[in-house]
């Protein structure tokens, strides 16, 4: 690399599972008429990638030995309509940045994941769902246009009904290199909500009181108790959410309250310390008054509190394991992973069940689907984890089911494939000069 290359070696750059380690080259452009240089520098020969905040937990966001652009230096907000709660921005501003801006004025983003530790260029890229999905859809349904800027030296405003668009949603970064988003905030009576948790006894008490409460709250999730086996498998808590008309606008508390310093030890992710915090969350959880009225911060992003929380899976990281299957599957495919992972002993920290209801993504390899998702984390204990998740491959696969490239690190080209329908038609709006691990391992 030349001495005055803007491209510089770092072995700084990891999955958020920290599972996937290597040498990159990067560029951190700090103006936007840095890009088009950088952008036309990557070649098919010689592939690149933009990243974010890399809170992809596998090798989507990860182009080792090669080059990528960080684009978090370019977060600057653009425009903000405060009557109609436009906001346009850069595409490395995080949805941190923009809550920012628009909870004070009483807007808030329309879907959001579990962190706001996510660029608007990731949101996009990887069509972003929340706990909100079965109302509001993907993120993706509130992006009015966006800036593409292709290694050809093209730059394009991309708008929804574009082709094009539906190829940038959930693509992975893969179509070009997404220089700024607009997407349209929701209206909200505060910045509080009224809240209500429920426990429930197995995974079929959670399907019935999911499908009880998903027509009269926004918001919902459940925590499942992985370890839990016969009559009480799938037991859990469902939270439940909607904006409360009381509490006034503030926004959340931008730096985390707490910080993961080091690596946990190894031997702390052992199956009775998972089941530990298992029995401890669930009692917590229960032992709290039905109804309470939270705050968006720690009510929608509980993890961001803590700083470098995925140090608490020890040096060797851990594998982020999320797929969806179909409505009339969903229940027993879901018990028949539960079965599993609870036989395996190899419980997760964090094992979340949502109801994607009938909502359609607009991306072609948009994830979400009608159906249910189970999103689990997993301690890498190396071929151990990984026959695992291969035994939930088979659950998912015979379901119709699909997993989530944003969370992935392992999934065979077979499965991806199966799993998106689209993927063939995807492939004719893919940047030649563009490239991932992840886009290597399943397009060979």
């Amino acid at each position: 690399m030349p001495a005055d290359s803007p491209f510089h070696p770092t072995k700084a750059l990891v999955s958020w599972g920290r599972v996937v380690r290597a040498t990159h080259t990067v560029a951190r452009p700090a103006f936007m008429d840095q890009t088009p240089a950088l952008v036309s520098a990557f070649t098919a020969t010689d592939p690149g990638l933009a990243v974010g905040l890399r809170r992809s937990y596998g090798d989507s966001n990860l182009n080792p030995g090669g080059r990528v652009l960080d684009m978090t230096g370019l977060d600057r907000m653009i425009a903000f309509d405060r009557e109609r709660g436009l906001l346009r921005a850069e595409a490395g501003a995080s949805l941190s940045q923009c809550l920012q801006v628009l909870a004070p004025h009483g807007w808030f983003l329309p879907t959001t994941p579990g962190s706001r530790f996510v660029t608007l260029g990731g949101a996009v890229a990887n069509d972003v769902h929340g706990k909100n999905h079965h109302a509001m859809g993907t993120f993706g349904a509130s992006v009015r246009a966006l800036g593409l800027r292709r290694t050809t030296g093209e730059a394009m405003t991309v708008r929804d009904n574009d082709p094009m668009f539906a190829a940038t949603l959930g693509g992975l970064g893969l179509t070009g290199v997404i220089e700024w988003v607009e997407f349209q905030a929701v209206k909200i009576p505060s910045t509080f909500l009224d809240a209500e948790d429920t426990s429930f006894a197995n995974i079929d008490g959670s399907f019935d009181l999911m499908a009880e409460k998903k027509d009269s709250f926004e918001h919902t999730m459940a925590w499942i108790d992985c370890l839990a086996g016969g009559e009480a498998l799938g037991r859990g808590v469902l939270s439940c959410a909607n904006w409360s008309a009381r509490g006034g606008f503030s926004a959340h508390r931008e730096d985390p309250r707490l910080r993961m310093p080091i690596d946990a030890p190894g031997f702390a992710l052992n199956s009775l310390s998972v089941k530990a915090f298992n029995s401890l969350y669930g009692a917590l959880k229960q032992a709290k008054a039905k109804t309470y009225r939270p705050h968006y911060g720690p009510f929608l992003y509980p993890l961001d509190a803590i700083a470098h929380w995925n140090r608490g899976y020890g040096s060797r990281g851990f594998y982020q394991y999320q797929s969806v299957v179909p409505p009339g599957v969903a229940r027993d495919a879901v018990k028949e992973m539960l079965t599993r992972i609870a036989k395996s002993g190899q419980g997760s920290f964090l094992a979340v069940l949502k109801d994607f209801g009938p909502q359609e993504s607009l991306g072609m390899l948009s994830f979400p689907a009608p159906g249910t998702t189970l999103a689990l984390d997993f301690p890498n204990k190396g071929r151990k984890t990984l026959q695992l998740m291969a035994e939930l491959d088979t659950v998912v696969k015979c379901a119709g089911g699909r997993l989530y490239p944003a969370k992935d690190g392992r999934i065979p080209a077979d499965m991806f494939r199966a799993g998106f329908p689209k993927l063939q038609d995807f492939r004719d709006y893919v940047d030649p000069g563009l490239s991932s691990a992840f886009w290597r391992r399943v397009s060979a």
